[in-house]
């Protein structure tokens, strides 16, 4: 069906989606991704946790798990991939930067993340994505509206404009306690890290552990400006 139908069109699919969807529970919208996109379609996931993969597995055994791979990353979210590739009915994707940490280091000077963060996390995330998702019609993604201010207005199906393709954002509407009941019931793999003091895991240089109160994602570039990767 995509194949046969403008990008114009698939806009206005994507933007009626996000209405009608709204309130839908996060299978119906999966459900909904498989049956207009087929298997032209897949997550991103940074393995805080295996929420999204694994319901997106049930909708569609075997679907592409796209992980940015940035050189970066703690040891626990890089155990985190290999156990869920191991016990879920999915095809991980690892994603790679262009160049190594040490070739970076070369080009651009050592601890860029310190430097330019924007720069880093386009050259190691951004651009690795962006390639990766040039084979798909449609990506997953696991933002939440309850996660920052900068994520408030989450659509559950929106158009992704700088890509020109369909996003869907099936948790958009849970709530820390609904993530937590869905780990719960289903024995979800959850990356270790959240049960050590961090709210979100990014790369280890720029993630640090939140202090009680503090909003989910305060550990990621604190003391600065920078709250999205870039990614989104």
């Amino acid at each position: 069906m995509v194949a046969l139908i403008s990008k114009t069109e698939l806009k206005d699919l994507a933007i009626a989606a996000g209405d009608e969807l709204e309130g839908a529970s996060a299978l119906e919208i999966l459900t909904w991704t498989d049956e207009h996109f087929g298997s032209s379609w897949a997550v991103a996931s940074s393995m805080a946790d295996a929420v999204v993969p694994s319901l997106a597995a049930k909708v569609r055994p075997g679907v592409d798990i796209l992980f940015l791979d940035t050189g970066y990353h703690f040891a626990e979210t890089l155990g985190t991939r290999d156990a869920i590739a191991a016990t879920l009915p999915v095809t991980i994707r690892t994603l790679k930067p262009a160049q190594t940490v040490d070739e970076q280091d070369v080009s651009f000077g050592k601890r860029l993340y310190e430097r330019n963060p924007d720069q880093c996390c386009a050259l190691r995330k951004v651009m690795p994505l962006r390639k990766a998702l040039k084979d798909y019609d449609a990506w997953v993604s696991g933002l939440r509206r309850d996660e920052a201010a900068s994520r408030a207005t989450v659509k559950v199906v929106d158009w992704d404009d700088g890509r020109g393709m369909v996003k869907i954002n099936p948790i958009a509407a849970w709530t820390q306690d609904d993530v937590d009941r869905y780990i719960a019931e289903n024995g979800v793999l959850v990356n270790p890290l959240l049960s050590d003091g961090y709210g979100s895991v990014g790369c280890g240089p720029c993630t640090r552990r939140i202090a009680p109160g503090e909003d989910a994602r305060a550990g990621r570039w604190a003391g600065s400006s920078k709250v999205e990767c870039g990614i989104h």
